[in-house]
């Protein structure tokens, strides 16, 4: 990866779907500086760490991403099933902090 992509801006406005905020997320923050979002399934590594990045003016140091199954539920009698969730622990570098509470999504 010599020379940096180029992404549409508009698909990177996308490719962020929210970001998560539990209990772990919070922890992996604290000690990793790491940072969860739900993202869209058919987002690249590379297209998050460019929409991160672009969103929230941070450098981003790593991207890591899974596949969440999505639960097996019932409605009534008949077995349906939640969408899968496609995550991301997007890691900043040292020095870089992002916040959410000042900022209106």
């Amino acid at each position: 990866m010599s020379a940096p992509q180029k992404f549409d801006e508009g698909r990177l406005a996308q490719v962020l779907v929210a970001p998560i905020i539990s209990e772990k997320a919070t922890r992996i923050g604290e000690k990793q500086n790491q940072v969860l979002f739900k993202v869209l399934r058919s987002a690249t590594k590379p297209e998050i760490k460019a929409a991160v990045e672009l969103m929230f003016k941070v450098e981003v140091a790593s991207v890591s991403t899974l596949v969440q199954k999505g639960k097996a539920k019932r409605f009534g009698r008949t077995m349906g099933r939640r969408d899968h969730v496609k995550k991301a622990y997007v890691s900043l570098k040292p020095g870089q902090e992002l916040n959410f509470s000042g900022e209106s999504a």
